[in-house]
């Protein structure tokens, strides 16, 4: 297991986009989010080709990689974080050079889309990767607090932290109007099977993680505590069917617990649903099971390590190694 080098005052975090292009975000989410950043003393640089644009919004193969691997081995940076997420960050695991992250080893996070490339790097090098915001996360004005918090504890601080719910969440259009936001009480963390687990995390987009069953970038599972979240523009009937696809990898009856990220408003899952789906399966029967934690596509989110350590005690959960 290699741990990167935790982020500090003076820090250089680079900007790729190895899923959509940069290009879709706009100028004033691009300075808010490196004010952002500014204002934790990180500088921000961007990718040679993060801008490429093409048919379908992303860039070519060949762009994505370079840019990956240029930020890996350049001795100033000390985080990456992705520009956004997407479709396709999975055309690149063919052609990345594995050996060369492993020898450079340092902090790369994003989400939802990225989920495949942080696996995938986990998988082959050892290297601890991370679900969290991505770059343009960052270009939020309100609501922000909480995922910078999370950013913190996670990159700049060594001791261990519990995740605790957001006083409130949202799932808006919040870079058409950064004014006119909707803010939603959260009801806190769904206690779905109660008990105690303890074991390594593995995780992120539970559509993305099954496709990479049976490649050579799926993560190893075993003994693991799985963080879990669904895309709305899927419907429930294929978080159903993931799931299932996932139970039946023949280390999953190793796995410890499973935590739920929130689901979004336009995905009809409720507490008493979650808990109908994952009683009726008899791969999660005694699993620690957790729902509605803040990460997945509303907002704000936390960051964890894929490849870290954490505790579940009752409702309580404990990132230990990060």
């Amino acid at each position: 297991m290699i741990f990167p080098k935790k982020l500090k005052p003076g820090s250089h975090i680079r900007v790729i986009a190895p899923s959509r292009s940069f290009k879709i975000i706009s100028e004033d989410c691009r300075e808010i989010a490196k004010k952002c950043f500014a204002e934790m003393g990180i500088t921000i640089s961007y990718s040679a080709n993060a801008d490429e644009f093409d048919d379908v919004a992303s860039s070519s193969v060949a762009s994505r990689v370079a840019d990956l691997h240029e930020a890996f081995a350049d001795k100033t940076v000390d985080g990456i974080f992705t520009a956004i997420g997407g479709f396709n960050s999975n055309e690149l695991l063919s052609h990345i050079d594995y050996e060369l992250i492993k020898n450079n080893p340092k902090i790369l996070c994003g989400f939802s889309d990225i989920t495949a490339l942080c696996n995938a790097i986990y998988a082959k090098t050892g290297l601890v990767t991370y679900s969290g915001p991505h770059f343009s996360s960052f270009g939020m004005i309100k609501g922000i607090e909480y995922t910078v918090e999370y950013f913190k504890k996670c990159f700049m601080q060594d001791e261990s932290f519990e995740l605790l719910p957001s006083p409130d969440w949202s799932d808006d259009m919040w870079f058409l109007d950064q004014e006119n936001r909707n803010f939603i009480k959260n009801d806190g963390f769904w206690t779905i099977n109660s008990g105690k687990a303890e074991g390594k995390i593995v995780g992120g987009n539970l559509g993305l993680l099954d496709e990479l069953k049976g490649t050579p970038y799926f993560p190893d599972i075993k003994d693991s505590i799985l963080f879990l979240e669904h895309c709305a523009e899927h419907e429930l009937w294929v978080f159903n069917r993931n799931l299932q696809a996932l139970a039946q990898h023949p280390d999953f009856k190793t796995v410890k617990a499973i935590v739920f990220g929130r689901f979004e408003p336009a995905n009809p899952m409720t507490k008493e649903l979650l808990e109908k789906m994952v009683l009726s399966k008899k791969e999660l029967e005694g699993k620690v099971i957790i729902g509605n934690v803040d990460f997945g596509h509303t907002t704000p989110i936390i960051s964890f390590p894929i490849g870290g350590h954490c505790i579940i005690d009752g409702n309580k959960i404990k990132i230990t190694k990060f």
